[in-house]
């Protein structure tokens, strides 16, 4: 009977204890919970469960309520478990553009408060959530925990094993010490209960042998044998639960030594570093005070001058700072894939069998193309007018001088590192007398390139003067370093140059978090531009990197040829110690979607050993078959050049083993030179001619106008104290519109209706035909608002 014994659901006991010594039955005989649900009804609270997931799925989803403020309590969000990260967000619809939040489960700690709670920790960030039962709350903790165990697993077969890797985890001293104290109580109170149970286990050992000695009726036997049996199978079983007990507990107290070493070590690197650095911000600013103090020394202390071709750093010493930069970088820093040689179109022949022809005319065809490949080397803003296109009226050509404010910038930012840069509180001191969306519209500066490229009847000739103007808005940046100001949802800005330039522009902030700027040009010189921009931004304690987000479109009307490219990554380096320096690298490809012409551009990124010059950028525009008929160089912050290329070879390999492309061109031709600075720049925030010009005050322009900003407006009068001032008043005026906001879609929620948030007042949001992103474009009625002076649709943000 005895033998026959079914440990876990039949079987014989051989069998039996087989599986119970190797812990299967315990597994094999729980049903785990499905890793995939539906979405429950508008009045659920937690994911209602749908059919079982998929074998190997690891993707749970359902509704939740987060813990947000002691205002709002409680709100109901949409939470989804993926790939070991828990996202949330407000609605189902917001899955597709916008993450409230992520919590990377791998290095986080899972609580469970009460019977509906559940609480994550990962460094500095907690949820606190709750589900609408404790049923549901049990199916999301064993979600959680097995989808917590394989991001463990993922992770360590992606490390070294070398086990000597500081903790992820970041959380603070007080409740790392709680949780050790937790842990060894708990291991020392298993250890205690594998006492008792051997203890036990060898008296029910001997009390049942001494039962077998008496003389018992042979029913009674059979039974006691059978008893003796099954206490023989709990020994046996003790015995190896015992066992891998002990093991457990020699393997915890060693990675539990192991982990407390490294988070030590950590904890004492960290706050080493922030000594360090703080102890350089105070030095910085007592020689800043100093040099202030003694004009005679001001001059050394200032090293090169800016201007200076090449330099960007402002003295050698700076030189250590900047050699840690470049690990940033060696992915970039390799060997350009061409090489360009200048060919005499006098004494050039077609001829070699290696050779291919890049272009099918002649050389000579490079001198007829002088009228359109004409050098741009005009002196200032005004000079850069069309002759038939004469300004109507004066422009403003200064600002007030910039006041000499001193500031303790390492106490603010050193509790802004990881932070987004717009939800960063910074006064305006930091700050430059424009907005963002004045900014976007400083990009057609060189809005003459554009003209030019109208007259292009070739396409890959258009693509160059395009390559230029999309190099040529980040020459403005190189000396300002201040921040612009983040637009108020729903501002505006427009600039009207219809009859002095021949363009007109209209920017909106259609988003606030995350920020977005809608942009739309139209010229009546046979070209418009629009675009929208998202600019996503980390500091990072010595950098900030800066990285616009969205597609810039520019469409010819006569060709009807399709630009489209995008930015590249600005960082602003020196951030606490330093003088601060700005530059730009990564890769634009612009491409002509009617023709399949191409552009490819490379901005280098500085490195302290390149021999490169600064600045460098780099490119080839090549037709829809991929043979290239130019080649583009110069610097982002001086000019662009444009070569004809009339040969082409295969050349030698590189040290990383690509081969290298020699283009043999003609003499290049300057597309873009930048225009030389105001006098007295350096005073007016290194403002250009036309960044003098554009707060100047307008009349007729909509009331949501940048120009009509007063925080704005204060600071370029100097009046810095009175400008922070209302600048916190417009960002509580604009947090208090999206409480209201908020309320407003709960409200709808619960009632089972559709919120549609805020909509832009001249823009509205399509699918982008060409590149099928969700895009905003101009709907049109501002001009004709601005005609007739009706601004009702405009939101009262001032």
């Amino acid at each position: 009977m005895g033998k026959a014994a079914a440990l876990c659901g039949g079987g014989n006991s051989t069998r039996g204890l087989v599986s119970l010594l190797s812990a299967v039955p315990c597994l094999a005989c729980q049903e785990l919970p499905a890793m995939s649900a539906e979405p429950g009804g508008r009045g659920g609270g937690g994911a209602a469960v749908g059919p079982p997931a998929a074998p190997g799925s690891d993707t749970y989803k359902g509704w939740l309520f987060k813990w947000t403020n002691y205002l709002k309590g409680y709100q109901r969000r949409w939470f989804v478990l993926s790939n070991g990260l828990l996202s949330y967000y407000r609605t189902q619809a917001e899955m597709a553009h916008t993450c409230r939040g992520t919590i990377n489960l791998s290095t986080a700690h899972i609580d469970t408060e009460d019977s509906c709670n559940i609480v994550l920790t990962n460094g500095g960030r907690t949820y606190h959530l709750k589900a609408s039962s404790e049923v549901e709350r049990q199916r999301w903790v064993t979600a959680l925990e097995l989808a917590k165990a394989k991001a463990i697993r993922m992770r360590n077969n992606q490390s070294d094993d070398s086990g000597d890797e500081e903790p992820a985890s970041q959380s603070d001293k007080g409740e790392l010490q709680g949780t050790l104290k937790t842990l060894s109580s708990k291991l020392e109170d298993l250890s205690t209960c594998n006492e008792l149970i051997a203890k036990h286990g060898a008296a029910l050992q001997r009390s049942l042998s001494e039962l077998e000695n008496l003389r018992l009726p042979a029913d009674g036997g059979e039974k006691l044998k059978a008893v003796n049996e099954r206490a023989t199978l709990f020994r046996i079983t003790s015995n190896a639960m015992i066992n891998a007990c002990r093991d457990f507990l020699e393997l915890a107290e060693s990675h539990s030594r192991k982990w407390h070493r490294a988070l030590q070590h950590e904890r004492e690197q960290r706050i080493r570093l922030e000594e360090t650095i703080e102890q350089l911000a105070k030095q910085h600013n007592s020689l800043e005070r100093a040099c202030r103090g003694a004009p005679g020394l001001a001059p050394a202390a200032a090293g090169v001058p800016s201007t200076t071709k090449g330099s960007v750093q402002s003295a050698k010493g700076e030189a250590s700072d900047e050699d840690e930069e470049t690990e940033y970088f060696d992915a970039m820093e390799d060997a350009p894939a061409f090489i360009t040689v200048t060919a005499d179109p006098k004494h050039h022949r077609r001829s070699g069998s290696n050779l291919s022809g890049a272009s099918e005319g002649h050389p000579e065809e490079w001198n007829l193309e002088d009228n359109v490949f004409e050098s741009s080397n005009q002196g200032s803003y005004n000079e850069s007018t069309c002759k038939d296109l004469l300004p109507k009226r004066r422009r403003r050509n200064r600002i007030p001088d910039k006041p000499n404010y001193s500031l303790n910038l390492w106490s603010i930012m050193k509790n802004c590192i990881g932070k987004e840069l717009s939800k960063i509180p910074m006064p305006v001191n930091f700050n430059e007398p424009l907005s963002m969306l004045q900014r976007l519209t400083e990009d057609l500066e060189y809005h003459e390139l554009l003209d030019k490229a109208v007259k292009c009847e070739s396409s890959t000739e258009q693509m160059c003067f395009v390559a230029a103007f999309s190099v040529s808005s980040y020459s403005t940046t190189v000396h300002r370093t201040a921040k612009p100001f983040n637009p108020l949802l729903g501002e505006t800005y427009e600039l009207d140059r219809l009859e002095e330039l021949g363009f007109r522009s209209l920017c909106e902030q259609v988003s606030h978090h995350p920020p977005a700027a809608a942009h739309h040009v139209y010229s009546r010189r046979g070209w418009t531009l629009w675009q929208e921009i998202t600019i996503a931004s980390k500091f990072r304690g010595k950098y900030l990197s800066i990285m616009p987000l969205g597609a810039i479109h520019l469409e010819f009307h006569s060709s009807g040829n399709h630009y489209v490219w995008r930015k590249v990554t600005s960082t602003v380096h020196n951030i606490i110690v330093g003088k601060l320096w700005i530059d730009q690298s990564g890769e634009i490809e612009i491409v002509n979607h009617k023709s399949k012409d191409k552009c490819q551009l490379k901005f280098t990124p500085y490195s302290y050993f390149s021999r490169d010059v600064p600045r460098k950028v780099t490119g080839v525009v090549s037709d829809a078959d991929g043979k290239a008929h130019y080649v583009m160089s110069g610097t982002w912050d001086e000019k662009m050049e444009c070569s004809k290329i009339v040969q082409s070879s295969h050349g030698g390999t590189s040290t990383e083993g690509k081969q290298k492309t020699v283009y043999q061109t003609l003499t290049p031709k300057v597309l873009w030179k930048k225009y030389p600075l105001p006098e007295n720049a350096e005073n007016m925030y290194f403002f250009s001619h036309l960044a003098l010009t554009l707060n100047e005050p307008e009349e007729r322009v909509a009331p949501t106008d940048s120009r009509l900003r007063p925080d704005q407006r204060l600071m370029e009068s100097g009046r810095w104290d009175e400008a922070n001032v209302e600048k916190q008043r417009l960002e509580e005026k604009q947090r208090a519109v999206r409480r209201r906001r908020e309320a407003e879609a709960v409200e709808a929620l619960e009632e089972g209706k559709d919120y549609e948030g805020y909509i832009p007042q001249w823009f509205e949001r399509k699918v982008d035909a060409v590149t099928g992103e969700l895009i905003c474009v101009y709907k049109g009625g501002y001009w004709e608002a601005k005609d007739k002076q009706d601004w009702s649709k405009c939101p009262d943000i001032f």
